[in-house]
Order: C-alpha cells, then structure tokens, then sequence
C-alpha cells in the first residue's frame, strides 16, 4: 500500500491512541457445557451470556467445538493468497456486479481502511434484492469467486464455514434463552441466509497514529464471530465510560460480537458496540470474521414477544435485503453523506407523543 495517501487518514477525533489499554472485564465464556451428550443449555450459561450481551456486546468464548485444524486450514490459506502479487489477487476482484471476491479499497465512515480482504457467501448462490428501489421485488444472484491459489482454499473456507455455522447458531439459542424466548426463536430467519466470511489482512502501516485498518463502526446483522491472530488490533467501545479497549488475543477463543439486529430484535435489551482495528508499523495481522445474516426476504422488527404498552417497539420494521444491498454497494465508492444505519428506522420519542394525541403549538 505504499505511502499514507490522505485517503487513509482518519479525522484528528478519530484518529488511534498509541497507548493501548488492555481490556479488563471483556468475559470470557467457556462454552464446554454444550459438548455433553444432552447438548444442555444450562441456566449459569444463558446468564453469563445475557450479562454478556447486557454489559458489554462483545464477549469471548473457549471449548467452543471448533477443530483447531478447521481454523489453521483457512488461515494458512488466506496467508497464502495474500501473499501473491496484487496483478493475482484482482483476477477475483469483487466489483457492482460480483460483489464477493477481493478487494483493497473499502472505506469505513468515508476514510478507507489500511487492509485487503477476501469476501465469500455461505450460501452459494446467495439470493439478494437486484435494487434498491422498495417497489422492485426482482432478485440477483450472488457467486463465489475462488481464486487458482491457493488451490485449497476453497475447501478449507466451505469447511470452515460448517463449524462457524454450527457455533452460530448454538449461539444464537443462548441469546434466545437469555432473553427469555424458547430457544428456536430465531432459527426461522435463516432458512435462505445471506452470511458471509471476510479474510482481512492489514499490511504494517507506516503511521499507525493516522490510519486505522478499519474505521469505527457496528455490525449490521445479527451476530459476528471473530478469529484473530496473536498479532491484535481489535479495539471495543466500551459502554460504561466510552474508552476504547483493546482484546487481548487469547489463544484458540473466538471473539463475539451482537449485530444491530439483535439490538433491534431485543428492542434494546442488548446494545451493539462500536469496535475499530488498530494497524502497527511492523507487523501485518490476519483475522477471519464470520458474519451471520438472515434471508434476504426478513423483515427485521423488535419482536412481538419483547415488545407492550409500557416497552413500545423503538424501531420501524425494514426489509434486511434492500438493506444489505444499500451497505453492501457503497464500498464501491466514497458516500456525501452516512451510510444506511438502524438510526434511520430509529422511532424518536416526539413522534411517540405526536401519535399519542400530543399537540405542538
């Protein structure tokens, strides 16, 4: 990526402290329980779980099931790709029409961010609305592009994704549970799902104090897990004090994160957090988020179940797909204005007592 072109230099407010301060408190849950025979989802789990998700949005979890041989496979592959000249790597570079595949020049908040990614679908096909237009019901059609090396890596991301899948969605039950919903609740929106896996590289950046290797932001969907290298560079928001916190790695845990649907299926119970990634000069980092997300045809709302007179729904429903699409183009270029964020389905409090009968003089 050469020299710090002024594309890549964040705003002073926003700009990365050198000084880290270490994380203390991000939980760390050991998900063990769940390897029994009965598959039980034990009481002291869901509440670890719902504090979690309460107090900070983002937690970690060990023995969680994952082949450690399923995780090394994938990231010695993404090693791999990323390794090659830039002339091979955008023989699969993502575009309007292919919109996974590689890519090294996303931007976060408008300032683009100093790495280079891989992007596939689980789902291949994945079905996504064709525009944004609301009335236009037509859907694409979105394939993976796989690259001639490393010749392994396709396999290993397929392998890789059934694990992810799997800790997805025994997740997804505790977070139900927590919530005091029967543990299926959310099993029903991710029958045709939109998931996908993003292979990150953030090459040594000449002036860590000036760029970050993503910019600040949440996570549109549901649910997002991470594996980084020993390397780091995740920084969480933290609720309490604003701060930013940077997670130790730890080795062989994943890193899990609520999405902005949670927080809007929750109607606020649950909070997504802003998070950042920190580059440094000398050494390149690799991580590999998996990002759960329902079918395009979901209409995400606060749920019924969570919702009364006395805890009004805070959000207007929207169509997930149109929604995605919306997020998903806008990496192609630099937006006038912010991208498409749950705030905008944000009922505000004025228009509760304008509905309610409240006359504004």
């Amino acid at each position: 990526m050469g020299e710090v072109d002024p594309a890549f230099i964040q705003a002073p407010e926003h700009r990365p402290k050198l000084s880290v301060i270490e994380a203390q408190g991000i939980p760390l849950i050991d998900l063990s329980v769940l390897s029994s025979p009965d598959d039980t989802f034990d009481d002291a789990l869901v509440a670890e779980i719902g504090d979690a998700c309460k107090k900070w949005g983002f937690f970690q979890v060990i023995n969680h099931g994952v082949p450690l041989e399923k995780r090394q496979r994938i990231e010695e592959a993404a090693r791999k790709f990323f390794a090659q000249p830039l002339e091979e790597k955008r023989k699969v570079r993502r575009d309007e029409k292919r919109v996974v595949g590689y890519y090294d020049t996303e931007h976060t908040k408008n300032v683009r961010d100093w790495k280079e990614v891989f992007d596939l679908t689980v789902h291949d096909p994945t079905f996504i609305p064709a525009s944004l237009d609301p009335d236009d019901e037509e859907i694409d059609e979105w394939h993976n592009q796989w690259p001639e090396y490393p010749p392994e890596l396709r396999e290993a991301c397929e392998e890789y994704a059934k694990e992810m899948e799997k800790l997805a969605f025994k997740l997804m039950t505790l977070i139900a549970l927590s919530l005091g919903l029967p543990g299926n609740r959310f099993q029903g929106f991710f029958k045709d799902q939109t998931t996908f896996i993003r292979l990150n590289h953030y090459p040594p950046c000449p002036a860590p104090n000036l760029a970050l290797g993503v910019g600040r932001h949440k996570d549109a969907g549901a649910l997002t897990i991470l594996a980084q290298d020993n390397v780091g560079g995740l920084e969480v928001k933290r609720k309490s004090d604003g701060e930013w916190i940077r997670v130790k790695p730890t080795p062989d845990a994943y890193i899990i994160n609520v999405g902005d649907m949670i927080q809007v299926w929750s109607n606020e119970a649950y909070e997504s957090v802003e998070h950042r990634v920190m580059v440094n000069s000398e050494r390149e980092r690799f991580s590999i988020p998996y990002f759960l997300n329902p079918a395009h045809y979901t209409i995400v709302k606060p749920l019924d179940e969570l919702t009364n007179e006395l805890n009004p729904a805070n959000y207007r429903a929207y169509n997930w797909g149109k929604f995605f699409t919306t997020r998903k183009l806008s990496n192609f270029k630099k937006l006038s204005v912010e991208n498409i964020q749950i705030s905008h389905f944000k009922i505000q409090e004025l228009s509760n007592k304008l509905e309610g009968g409240l006359t504004i003089n």
